[in-house]
């Protein structure tokens, strides 16, 4: 499956700093940031380029999410690391960035009969009264599916794209052993 068949919705990135992060001061400093310390241990920091938000915590992690690719994400913390600096917090490191998840969506070029999924497919969830789409979750590549009639496929769980890409081919071969595509 190619690249161009599979949309990123949404990456989400975490890092830990080396340093413990003063949350009162980036407060002071920078607009449009949420800090409510008796609500929420975390601030929430939004980024335009890229655009993205991100939780800072005051133990030098952050959480990032937001972006479209694994990239994109990772030039996310960067930019929030250079705005921190800019103002004076000192951060030395930032250990490795690591992927957390990857929202994707992709369609499987037809109609599918989730009834027949869900009864010929292990490890599924289907109860159309509750909402309309079968939920797949598929152990050996850690990703849960979301698929519906349409031929439309959410997946989430995917720590690279290729791992996004990989899972959509299984799920199609399952899909096809059985009928259903």
């Amino acid at each position: 499956m190619t690249n161009g068949s599979v949309s990123i919705h949404n990456v989400v990135a975490s890092c830990h700093t080396d340093s413990k992060i003063p949350l009162a001061k980036i407060a002071m400093e920078v607009e449009g940031i949420e800090y409510e310390p008796e609500q929420f241990p975390g601030l929430v920091l939004r980024l335009n380029e890229p655009r993205a938000a991100a939780l800072i915590f005051s133990s030098g992690k952050i959480v990032c999410t937001g972006t479209k690719s694994p990239d994109e994400a990772k030039r996310a913390v960067n930019n929030l690391i250079e705005l921190m600096r800019s103002i004076g917090i000192q951060i030395n490191e930032v250990k490795s960035i690591d992927i957390q998840n990857i929202v994707a969506s992709a369609y499987l070029g037809r109609e599918v009969n989730l009834n027949k999924i869900a009864y010929e497919l292990d490890d599924c969830e289907y109860e159309p009264e509750q909402f309309p789409g079968l939920v797949h979750r598929m152990e050996e590549e850690d990703v849960v599916f979301l698929i519906f009639t349409s031929g439309k496929i959410i997946c989430t769980g995917g720590k690279s794209v290729e791992q996004i890409e990989r899972s959509i081919e299984k799920l199609k071969q399952k899909l096809k052993a059985i009928g259903a595509l």
